[in-house]
């Protein structure tokens, strides 16, 4: 072989070295040295998906405590509950409270991030016929607070209304926990226009008559 034909053979050899090297770092950056993987299916954090649906029991009649519980055996953990009476008193120890109403009906078929509402009463109480709701935002329009409670009341006028609260017996006590007590006068009267006038109340202790 003559010195021409082997530099040519050289070059050759080195060309095709220089092509296989370039190929295998292309590969080599493109795969970042991992091996592809399937991609994992959406769920939540539990490994439940936000699609679940079961069968929402019958709560009605529980213990708060007892129906939250069986709630999330369920599957159901959004949960929430009112004062079915309407006086806006807050659930604080559960294990004083039942269940008097639900916001799904038993049997229903939901989805289990469905927010269930527990309408209560104290224990010792009787659940009234029918969910009584705290009244509305009084917008511009004095509403008519007569039998609720001092605080769903208050909680129903705009904060920054100046409102005096009076007991409406000669005993002339302090009302300290408003959500026990009940309106039975107002000023101005229901339907007046409210212009951020002072509102006045006299109530009474749940359980006494408004003289």
């Amino acid at each position: 072989m003559n010195r021409r034909t082997l530099a040519c053979t050289a070059a050759t050899i080195a060309i095709l070295a220089a092509a296989t090297a370039c190929k295998s770092t292309t590969a080599s950056d493109n795969n970042n040295g991992a091996t592809p993987t399937a991609s994992t299916s959406a769920g939540t954090s539990d490994g439940k998906t936000s699609t679940t649906k079961k069968t929402v029991p019958n709560f009605v009649g529980m213990g708060l405590q007892s129906a939250q519980d069986t709630a999330q055996k369920a599957g159901f953990y959004s949960l929430t509950s009112h004062d079915s009476a309407g006086r806006a008193r807050m659930q604080i120890l559960d294990r004083d409270w039942k269940v008097c109403s639900q916001n799904i009906k038993a049997g229903t078929t939901a989805a289990t991030n469905t927010k269930l509402d527990f309408g209560a009463v104290k224990v010792a109480e009787t659940c009234p016929p029918k969910d009584q709701s705290a009244p509305s935002a009084a917008g511009g329009t004095m509403p008519d607070f007569r039998g609720k409670s001092v605080k769903a009341a208050r909680a129903a006028l705009d904060s920054s209304t100046s409102i005096t609260v009076n007991d409406a017996s000669s005993d002339d006590r302090m009302v300290l926990i408003e959500s026990n007590w009940q309106v039975c006068t107002q000023k101005p009267a229901a339907g007046a226009k409210l212009s951020g006038q002072p509102v006045e109340f006299t109530a009474v202790k749940y359980g006494e008559t408004c003289p």
